[in-house]
């Protein structure tokens, strides 16, 4: 899908308009459109026999007599409401059909952009908020092309043909219907002004409420555990309130078009029943006239009260492209145009060189980190909580951009390599590892789902996955439930592991990898992460320091810098800040 030109600055939110919507939706489609269309004015001409009809049967057929002319007539009416109801099947099939076509191709669209962006972004939104902006910002698009276009450009064309039908029969009631409808024309265009930002604004309280009902279910274990039923239930009824009263005032400008409508309308009706009873009175028109008349009147008013529901549903639609277009214009990782590198004959040496980092405006994190991981060994970051180690750790995965100093891989600018040429030969081990819903060997082929059944076998038995696997009914076929809730900590992490050893990186970046793990688990997944380690790159972030005796350099980061650096026993015979730390975790 073409995407909307972003005419906006950074500051303005970009707001799209009909004639966009029309360019980048309609007009690429602009085939079926056009055969919709067709389709619609045969529906809406068929549509007027009946009225036409009636005029027959009142001012010829009844007073003739003529029992042949009104079997014709009948079958005439017959066949027209034949045509409208196959023309209105077929515009199911073309435009709705479609429509939900489109909403199925933008929510992927909208899905592969934003997982595309930075990991920055989806550390400042709510997961749920995603969901909904993926799944039902884009339905709008609906009423542009399905329903709402059939309604506003049928009706349109419906009540130009009885508008000029209405003139030919008596020009001076027709101008008198004209009065009224101006006034509820003008009451419309205020009210959808106003309704706009309402819709834009319940898309993102939407949005709000949906992230939190989803961390609420994510999360239902811990708020069990604390008795805190009662402080989620109100949290999510005042965000259930804010949506309450955005709808109410969309409800109000809607209430105050239709009550408008009804009684402009039902002036104006009773104006013609004065206008046309006169006529008849005076003989210059007859009955059929006034029945054709007040059929076709019926025909050009219903489009327009109808507006009041389109017009919402335009609106609503607008404002939900306008927050997709919000997603659709924010800068994926690999738009950066600094990134042209492609990492040839890949080794693995990363070096930080005066490397600083923070997450907020004159906090820094890291102060000018410096280390050189060579190709296949083994560096451990220790160090209290909130250091900085896993602030190294996702710069080295490129989860994070240094805010001064350069990393390097293999002697490249990592800033300037592209994402995807890096990243294929990186595999990371977390300390709350995910795992998704599914069987634990959907788990394990994640990265490599066209492994063969040798190389996941060989990945199962290097991670001990097979010593709990074993003992399963179905084995690897076990479903696991919503993030693995089915299996104990150290299962997950074994899986995990299992799943990186699949992978076969080239670097590995393991953050607290052991932590959730017994003592008799530890000692499995020590000799697994030993065969996963050789011959690789390995960047360690343990609390378990009994685990990182062997690492080739082990760097101590406190409070955003390297206080101590070297093996495990040059460390130890320093006696400095990693000697406390080891012999604390001993006597413990």
């Amino acid at each position: 899908m073409q995407h909307f030109k972003d005419t906006t600055n950074n500051k303005t939110k970009p707001k799209v308009t009909l004639k966009q919507a029309f360019v980048t939706i309609i007009w690429p489609r602009r085939k079926l459109v056009f055969l919709g269309l067709i389709l619609i004015v045969i529906k809406s001409l068929s549509g007027l026999i009946l009225p036409w009809q009636s005029k027959v049967l009142l001012d010829e057929v009844v007073p003739s007599g003529d029992t042949g002319k009104l079997w014709i007539l009948i079958a005439i009416v017959i066949a027209a409401i034949t045509i409208q109801a196959v023309t209105s099947f077929l515009l199911t099939k073309v435009l709705s059909i479609q429509a939900q076509y489109l909403i199925s191709e933008l929510r992927a669209q909208v899905q592969k952009k934003v997982l595309s962006l930075p990991i920055s972004f989806f550390d400042n939104t709510k997961s749920g908020a995603l969901v909904s902006r993926i799944m039902t910002d884009v339905e709008g698009v609906r009423n542009l092309i399905g329903t709402g276009l059939v309604q506003l450009v049928g009706g349109t064309f419906t009540a130009i043909i009885s508008l000029i039908l209405l003139i030919r029969i008596n020009p001076w009631m027709t101008l008198f219907v004209f009065v009224p409808l101006s006034i509820f024309g003008i009451i419309a265009l205020k009210a959808f002004k106003y309704i706009r930002p309402i819709f834009r604004a319940r898309g993102k309280i939407n949005a709000e409420v949906t992230g939190r009902l989803t961390e609420t279910l994510a999360g239902v274990r811990v708020i069990k555990a604390f008795n805190a039923e009662e402080q989620e239930n109100t949290a999510f009824e005042k965000g259930v309130d804010r949506l309450y009263q955005n709808v109410k005032k969309s409800l109000t400008a809607t209430a105050l078009m239709t009550s408008s409508s009804t009684f402009l309308i039902g002036l104006a009706t009773t104006g013609i029943m004065g206008i046309g009873g006169y006529y008849m009175i005076i003989g210059e028109m007859s009955t059929g006239d006034f029945l054709f008349f007040t059929l076709l009147l019926g025909f050009m008013i219903a489009p327009i009260i109808q507006m009041s529901n389109i017009g919402s549903q335009l609106t609503e639609a607008l404002a939900g492209l306008d927050r997709t277009e919000e997603l659709m214009n924010m800068s994926a990782e690999e738009d950066d145009e600094n990134r042209t590198i492609t990492l040839q004959n890949f080794k693995g040496e990363i070096e930080f060189n005066n490397v600083s980092f923070e997450y907020e405006e004159n906090k820094t994190i890291l102060h000018n980190i410096n280390f050189k991981a060579a190709s296949g060994s083994v560096i451990a970051l220790v160090g209290s909580s909130g250091s900085g180690k896993s602030t190294i750790a996702g710069l080295s995965a490129t989860f994070l951009n240094p805010k001064s100093g350069q990393i390097t891989i293999d002697g490249e600018d990592l800033s300037k390599v592209k994402l995807n040429s890096f990243r294929q030969h990186l595999g990371v081990v977390l300390q709350d590892e995910f795992l998704f819903e599914g069987t634990i060997r959907e788990n394990i082929m994640f990265p490599r789902p066209d492994a063969t059944e040798e190389q996941l076998k060989a990945a199962v038995q290097a991670a001990y996955v097979n010593e709990f696997t074993d003992r399963f009914e179905d084995g690897l076929e076990t479903l696991i439930g919503e993030r693995g809730v089915k299996l104990s900590g150290g299962q997950r992490q074994r899986i995990a592991i299992a799943r990186a050893i699949l992978a076969n990186p080239k670097i590995i970046i393991l953050d607290e990898a052991t932590s959730n793990l017994d003592t008799e688990s530890e000692a499995l997944i020590q000799k697994s992460l030993a065969q996963l380690t050789k011959n690789r790159t390995t960047i360690v972030i343990a609390h378990r320091l009994s685990t990182i005796r062997k690492a080739d350099q082990i760097l101590v980061i406190e409070a955003g810098k390297i206080a101590e650096r070297g093996n495990h026993d040059d460390l130890i015979a320093k006696k400095g800040r990693y000697f406390d730390l080891y012999t604390y975790q001993a006597k413990i």
